[in-house]
């Protein structure tokens, strides 16, 4: 049988081999990302800073170390070429009213550091569905806004492991 101290060691042991095993086997949590030192500094070119790609990327890289703000001269620039959502009916009813979205996110991303191609133009399009019903509008209105931002996320996601990998 355990005695009291004896216990609090043991637990204290099994989180340490847990934690041990988790770093051991390559896991990281979601969204912290080692970013190279050529991405130390950076600066987002974007006809579009109100996007929500836009935000999420400069969220992640603020995030992931990188000075977005800081002097020109050596910034890797990060180029966003194309960054657009769409939605289109999927499905109608015999009513012909729509049931059914499809919601869309594409990006097309270049990176240069000192006059060399880190990332050439990449293009990532990622999609959702989502049912749709006009009795509830305004609350399908919030889920579409909300999928979208989703959509941003997962291709910042990508992105930034695509930046990691530089």
């Amino acid at each position: 049988m355990l005695t009291r101290g004896s216990w609090h060691r043991f637990r204290a042991l099994a989180a340490a081999l847990s934690v041990l095993a988790l770093v051991a086997c390559g896991f990281h949590l979601q969204g912290k990302v080692e970013l190279p030192r050529s991405l130390a500094n950076a600066r987002i070119e974007a006809t579009d800073q109100q996007s929500d790609f836009y935000s999420s990327l400069r969220s992640s890289l603020t995030t992931a170390g990188a000075n977005l703000d800081g002097p020109e001269a050596n910034a890797a620039v990060i180029r966003i070429l194309e960054d657009s959502s769409s939605e289109r009916v999927l499905t109608v009813s015999a009513r012909n009213t729509p049931t059914a979205f499809l919601l869309s996110y594409h990006v097309k991303v270049a990176v240069d550091y000192q006059g060399k191609v880190l990332l050439p133009a990449e293009e990532h399009t990622v999609t959702r569905e989502y049912s749709f019903d006009e009795t509830e509008l305004l609350a399908k209105r919030r889920e579409s806004d909300y999928l979208t931002q989703a959509l941003a996320d997962d291709l910042v996601a990508l992105i930034m492991q695509r930046l990691a990998a530089l």
